[in-house]
C-alpha cells in the first residue's frame, strides 16, 4: 500500500527513504512482525515509461532522467548547492533509490578496508570487520540475486553466487587476453543482473542495449522489485510522494516520529517507537541537521559534531580505447563485464595510500560520443565520430577517497527544495592522495589499452559528474566524540534512532558501496528485531 492509512497509531519502526537500505530493513523487520511504515519522497516507477525503451534514450539521460539531480530538476528531488564542490552528487528519490539508476555492479570491500588506521596509519579503523558482515552479505545476495564466479585471488573465499557471470562478450576477452599478458590481476564482475531467469517474475538479461535510467526488462535487479514486494506482503506501509522535513523528539530526546508534507503538501505527523534514517549520504545529514531543536541545537544525533563531515565520494577517471575492427564491443550490460584489482591495496612505492580498482565499460551510444571531449565540434566532427562510435572499450578507474573533516553536507542558507525547505549544500576538495592515485590508474591504464590493441586512447583526467557513492557524513564508531553511530547503527546519542545508508561509512575503499550498505541495513535490522523488542507495541 502505497497511501497513508490510519496515521494515528503508533509504529514499532518508521523509515525514511525507500531505496536500498531503507528497503532491506522494512523487509526484514516487518519479517519480524515489527509494524513498519516507511515514507519515501519519490514514487514507484512504471517500467514500461523507462527511458531505455525509446530511441531518444540518451537525450532523455541529459534531461529529465539525468542522473544529475539538478539536472533532473523533478519536484521529488532536491537541488544540492556544489559551487564549492569538485564533484556533483548522483542520486534518485523513488522506491527502489538509485538502485533504479544504477548499473548493478556489486563487489564487496575488502577486509583491509575496515582497519585503515590500523594498516596504513590514516582514517580510522570500522568498529566491524569483513567477518561482521559476511552472512549480511550473502543474504543480500541471494535476495537481490548476484551473477558472479567463486575464486577471486583478490578477495576472501565467498559463497557461490546465485547466477553465472555476466558473458565477458568479445570486448572483455580482448581485455582480459591483456590483463593475462601484463600479468595483472583481472576477475568476472559480480553483478546484481540476472544472467538466468531468477526472481519474481524476472527473466535473464537479453542483452538489448544500456541497462541503466531503468532496466524495462527486469533483469537488473533493484529494491522495488525484490524487497519492497517483501515488506508489504508482511504489512509494511509504503507512503510515497511525501517529504519528511524533520525528525520529532520527546523532552527526554528520544525520537517520535516524523513531521512531513504529504503529496498535496499538507502538514502531516506520524509516531513511531524508533526511526530508522535511509536518505543516503548527503540526504542524512540534511535530515540531522533539519531536526535541530532546543534540546539538539546542532542537529539530531549530533553531539560529537561528526554530522555532515568526513563526506567521501569515490574519485573517477579514466581511459577509452578506439578498435577500429573490433565487432560489437557494445553487446552487453552497459558496464562492468570484468574488473581488475591489481592496484587495490597500499604499495608504499606508488607513492600514494589505498588504491583503485578498474572497472570496464561497453561502447556508448552517439549522443554520448558526439559529446566527448576527443570529438570536437568543427569539420573534423563526424570524422571523429564515425571512428569512435561503435568501437570503443573504456577502462574506468574507482579511486578510495579516505576521509578528511573538512569535506562536508551543511544546509544551504539560500537554497530550498520545492516544499521551501532547506536544501543541501557540499564543500568537498580532492586531496593530493586522491589525485595522485587517479593519475597512477590513468598511466597504466593507457598500457592497457595500448596492449589490448587501441590504436588511439582518450584519457578522462577526471568525471566531475560522479558521486554516485555518497559516505562518510555519519559515521559509525566505538567513540561517540568521534562517531554519529555505534557498530549496530544506533545513534550514540538517541537510542531509538539508527542509521543504514552510506553515511555510516568510516572508510569507502576502492569498489561500488551498495552490497555492503544494504549488508549494514541488514545487520542493524537484525540487531534491532532480536535486542530491541522494546520497541514492538
Amino acid at each position: 500500500m502505497t497511501t497513508d492509512h490510519n496515521t494515528d497509531r503508533i509504529a514499532d519502526v518508521l523509515i525514511i527513504g525507500a531505496g536500498a537500505s531503507g528497503a532491506a530493513v522494512a523487509a526484514s523487520l516487518a519479517e519480524a512482525v515489527f509494524d513498519v511504515v516507511c515514507i519515501e519522497q519519490g514514487h514507484w516507477q512504471d517500467a514500461s515509461k523507462f527511458p531505455t525503451t525509446e530511441p531518444d534514450y540518451e537525450l532523455r539521460r541529459m534531461s529529465s532522467w539525468s542522473i544529475n539531480p539538478n539536472k533532473r530538476k523533478l519536484p521529488e528531488d532536491y537541488p544540492v548547492n556544489v559551487n564549492d564542490s569538485a564533484i556533483e552528487p548522483v542520486m534518485f528519490n523513488g522506491v527502489g533509490g538509485s538502485t533504479i539508476l544504477w548499473a548493478a555492479h556489486t563487489p564487496r570491500l575488502h577486509p583491509s578496508d575496515f582497519k585503515v588506521k590500523t594498516l596504513d596509519g590514516v582514517a580510522d579503523d570500522w568498529p566491524i570487520s569483513y567477518e561482521d558482515l559476511e552472512p549480511w552479505y550473502d543474504l543480500n545476495d541471494h535476495v537481490m540475486g548476484c551473477a558472479g564466479i567463486a575464486g577471486d585471488p583478490a578477495n576472501p573465499p565467498r559463497s557461490p553466487r546465485q547466477m553465472p557471470p555476466v558473458p565477458l562478450g568479445n570486448d572483455g576477452e580482448m581485455l582480459a587476453g591483456a590483463f593475462d599478458r601484463l600479468g595483472w590481476h583481472w576477475w568476472p564482475s559480480d553483478n546484481y543482473v540476472n544472467t538466468t531467469r531468477y526472481g519474481e517474475g524476472r527473466d535473464a538479461c537479453n542483452f538489448c542495449g544500456h541497462n541503466m535510467m531503468g532496466c524495462y526488462q527486469r533483469a537488473k535487479s533493484s529494491t522495488d522489485l525484490n524487497y519492497w514486494p517483501r515488506a508489504i506482503d508482511q504489512g509494511a506501509e509504503l507512503v510515497t510522494g511525501a517529504r519528511v522535513r524533520e525528525i520529532t523528539t520527546d523532552s527526554a530526546g528520544k525520537a517520535t516520529g516524523v513531521n512531513y508534507l504529504d503529496r498535496e503538501g499538507n502538514d502531516q505527523h506520524r509516531q513511531a517507537r524508533a526511526v530508522v534514517v535511509a536518505a543516503n549520504g548527503v540526504g542524512t545529514p540534511r535530515m540531522l541537521l533539519m531536526s535541530a531543536s532546543e534540546k539538539h541545537p546542532n542537529g539530531l544525533a549530533n553531539s560529537s559534531g561528526m554530522v555532515g563531515k568526513n563526506l567521501m565520494f569515490h574519485v573517477y577517471a579514466g581511459v577509452t580505447g578506439v578498435f577500429p575492427d573490433h565487432e560489437e564491443p557494445w553487446v552487453g550490460p552497459a558496464a562492468n563485464m570484468i574488473m581488475s584489482q591489481e592496484f587495490y591495496e597500499t604499495d608504499s612505492d606508488r607513492g600514494f595510500l589505498r588504491g583503485y580498482s578498474y572497472q570496464t565499460g561497453r561502447g556508448q551510444g552517439p549522443g554520448s560520443v558526439a559529446r566527448g571531449a576527443n570529438v570536437p565540434w568543427g569539420a573534423d566532427h563526424h570524422k571523429q565520430l564515425e571512428r569512435r562510435l561503435g568501437n570503443t572499450v573504456g577502462l574506468g578507474a574507482i579511486g578510495d577517497d579516505l576521509p578528511e573533516e573538512h569535506n562536508t553536507v551543511t544546509l544551504d542558507d539560500r537554497l530550498v527544495d520545492s516544499s521551501g525547505l532547506p536544501a543541501p549544500k557540499i564543500t568537498y576538495r580532492v586531496s593530493k592522495n586522491s589525485r595522485a592515485l587517479l593519475d597512477h590508474s590513468l598511466v597504466q591504464g593507457q598500457k592497457l589499452l595500448k596492449e589490448a590493441g587501441a590504436e588511439e586512447v582518450d584519457v578522462n583526467r577526471f568525471s566531475r559528474e560522479a558521486g554516485w557513492h555518497l559516505m562518510g557524513t555519519a559515521r559509525m564508531g566505538d567513540d561517540p566524540e568521534r562517531s554519529v553511530v555505534d557498530s549496530n547503527g544506533q545513534s550514540h546519542d538517541i537510542d531509538n534512532l539508527f542509521i543504514v545508508d552510506g553515511s555510516v561509512f568510516v572508510t569507502g575503499g576502492a569498489v561500488n558501496p551498495t552490497p555492503t550498505i544494504q549488508a549494514i541495513a541488514l545487520r542493524t535490522a537484525d540487531y534491532i528485531a532480536t535486542h530491541r523488542q522494546d520497541l514492538k507495541a
